[in-house]
This record gives structure tokens, sequence and C-alpha cells, in this order.
């Protein structure tokens, strides 16, 4: 007659986020150490962030306009109005902006200040040639 004999197995499990933020499960793997990157998220990505996150709160209907929040991040209209500017620039720009790399000790690459000129154009192509002179400016080629 066979005995059965109670048996314990252990393992490490540990779960991730996949595509779509679904929980995978990872059997028998260490959790890689996270990347801790240095230096801190340029100002003018922080700035455009800020405008997206500013413009879903509006429309959601969690305030009611740029007045309110103006009101509530205790700064001025026009200065709520200056950072709203920025989702008029061309996606793409947008995107960059976004994901322009981190800055260790040396001024941020681009400036709040440089950028209104490009926001300052209505149209994509030509704040794109803005964006593309501003770029060339702040980086001369190197001979």
């Amino acid at each position: 007659m066979n005995e059965m004999h109670d048996v314990t197995i252990e393992f490490p499990v540990h779960f991730t986020r996949g595509a779509a933020g679904r929980k995978e499960v990872n059997v028998g793997v260490e959790p890689a150490a996270p990347v801790v990157e240095t230096g801190h998220v340029p100002r003018v990505a922080r700035l455009v962030a800020l405008a997206i996150r500013f413009a879903e709160l509006v429309r959601m209907g969690e305030v009611e306009s740029h007045a309110d929040l103006a009101r509530l991040g205790q700064v001025t209209r026009a200065r709520i109005s200056q950072i709203m500017d920025l989702l008029c620039l061309a996606p793409d720009i947008q995107e960059e902006l976004l994901f322009l790399p981190r800055v260790e000790r040396e001024r941020d690459a681009v400036s709040e200040h440089e950028l209104r000129t490009v926001c300052a154009a209505s149209d994509w192509r030509e704040q794109r040639r803005r964006w593309r002179a501003m770029l060339k400016a702040e980086r001369p080629s190197q001979n």
C-alpha cells in the first residue's frame, strides 16, 4: 500500500506589472534592483506634465476653471496661462520635453523662458523650426 507523505516546497514568488498594468508572477526569479536615476527632472518637463494634469482636472470637472487652479496653487492666473500654453506645443515637442534627460549639476538644457518663443508660434511647423533652432543654439556642433 502506498503511503502519503507531506512535502513542502519553498521558492520565491515575485509579482511585477506587465503589459497594460497586468500583474505577472515571476517564480524563482529574484527581482532586479530598481535603477535609481541621479539628477533631477528638468523644470520644463515637470511643467509640461503639470499642464497635462491641470487640463485633466478641468476636463474631469474636479476644478471648474484655470482661475480655480490659480487660487488652489496660490499663483496668478497669468502663471497658470503660461503653464497651460505648453499644451499648445506640437505633440512631438511636448514628448521631447517630457523625456529630456535628467540634469546633474549643470543648468537645464531648455529653459522655460527660451521655450516661450517656441510657444508663441501657433503653427506647429513653425514651432518645430524654432525648437530645432533653439536646440542647435544650445548644443553647437562639435568640430
